[in-house]
Order: structure tokens, then sequence, then C-alpha cells
């Protein structure tokens, strides 16, 4: 005997099928949030520094925008050097301005390698990678804070973005520091007296791009050898600083004595 049509037992099927599908829904929804680098920080109203960090969260959350080499017409187009004139006008961002964002942002001071390593779910490592090349560090370590290391990204593609419109080889940008532990500062103010005890290097949110010297790389598929000086590579990184600044990505101070930028992401 063929069983009679029972619409309430497919009407419970249906039900049933439809809260397994929900909880499958949450559950991946759950994976995918317990990845993120960053845990969200709460924000206060009042809190300036959280508030700007978020929108700067949402500036870098935009896709980038495609670098134009050629006219309408087909001619390429001219993209001057022009720099920043004075660096130290241009880059005033001194210690007691970049420190309070460093120390709102970033990680706690860290005691020494072993403390760092402790900490190491919130980290990110930076190595040399098709943007920029770390040279060795001998008094900091390897390590940004996720947000710090989104900067230096951003940097680095700007750069690559500029060499590109300016109708120059390619250089890549030399990262000379990273993060330090308060016993990487200790040792580095034995030789370097101008180094800062209440270094923001110390919170994972700063880092130092040379500016005196860059990394050459050849295409194999072209013959050129050409080289650029290093003054007019500093000009056009001086220029990318200048308008991520301006734009509220970072704090940059000139750094005259260490031939560095010192970069402090907001």
């Amino acid at each position: 005997m063929t069983p009679l049509f029972n619409p309430f037992r497919v009407y419970a099927k249906a039900i049933v099928a439809g809260l397994l599908l929900a909880i499958l829904v949450v559950r991946c929804g759950c994976r995918s949030c317990s990845v993120t680098s960053e845990t969200p920080r709460p924000v206060n109203a009042t809190d300036t520094i959280l508030l700007h960090a978020a929108r700067v969260d949402r500036m870098m959350a935009q896709p980038r925008k495609a670098v134009v080499l050629t006219n309408a017409d087909g001619t390429p187009v001219k993209n001057r050097i022009r720099g920043v004139g004075d660096c130290k006008t241009a880059f005033p961002d001194m210690n007691d301005v970049q420190l309070p964002t460093a120390m709102r942002l970033g990680v706690s001071s860290l005691a020494d390698r072993d403390d760092a390593h402790n900490h190491q779910g919130k980290w990110v490592y930076i190595d040399d990678n098709p943007l920029y090349h770390v040279q060795r560090l001998s008094h900091s370590i390897p390590y940004l804070v996720p947000r710090a290391q989104r900067l230096l990204n951003e940097i680095a593609r700007s750069f690559t973005d500029s060499l590109q419109r300016k109708g120059l080889p390619f250089y890549k940008l030399i990262v000379t520091s990273a993060t330090r532990t308060e016993k990487d500062v200790t040792r580095l103010r034995r030789v370097n007296v101008n180094a800062s005890e209440n270094s923001c290097h110390r919170f994972g949110t700063t880092f130092d791009i040379c500016y005196n010297s860059y990394y050459r790389v050849f295409d194999p598929e072209d013959g050129s050898k050409r080289q650029v000086w290093d003054g007019r590579l500093k000009d056009v990184l001086a220029e990318v600083l200048r308008d991520l600044r301006e734009r509220g990505y970072c704090y940059v101070r000139y750094e005259y004595r260490q031939s560095c930028f010192h970069i402090t992401a907001r």
C-alpha cells in the first residue's frame, strides 16, 4: 500500500533542515572570527586615539587604486620627483608625540626575548619579501603588532607604485629596527647615547626605515643595470611618508643621526 502524503511530516523535516543549516552557518562564522589577528577594542567616545585608529582601519580596508602609467593618448605619465623640502620640518613627530599612541595601540612593554616569546600570539613576524628587506637586527626583534605590519606593507607598496609612476627601477625599502625589549633598550643605550630609554619601539607599533640605502632588485629579463642615486630615492620615500602622515596613518620622525625615518602606526 502506498503511504499517504503527510504535509506535517514534510513541514517538520524542513524545519529540522533549516535549524541544522543555521547551526552550520553560525559555527562557520565563529571559526572565521577566531582567526582574526587583532582583537577589536571597545571604543570610548572620548578615546581619541582609538577613534582615530578606527578611522585608519576603515581607510586601510579600502581597495588600492591601480597605478596609472599612461595618459589617455597612450603617452607615458610624467611624474616628477619633488621631495618634501626640509625633512626635519616635514617629519617633526618627536617621541613625546608618538609615545601615547604606541602605548595605547601596542602591547605591554617586554622585559626580554623570552617575555616576547610568551606574547607571540600578539605579533606578526616580518622578514624579507617582495616589498621590503629586513636587515640583520642586533638590538630589536623582527616582530610588529598587526596594525604596524599593515602600515609597513602600505608604505612599501606605495613606494613601489611611486617608483613605477616616475619611471624608476625597482628598489626595496630596508627595515633597520622593529620591536625592542627592555633589555634591548638597555643594550642599545650603551652604544648609542641618543637612544631613548622610554622608546616607542617597546610596544610593537614602531619601526625604522633607512633613507640612505635601498635594496636593488634586478629583472633577469631586463639587461639594464641602471642605478638611482640614494638621494633621489630618499625624496620618493619622503613623498610617500608625507602623504600617509597627512592622511593620519602614522607619525613620522626624521632621525638625522641614525639615517632613518622613525615611524609609529596610528
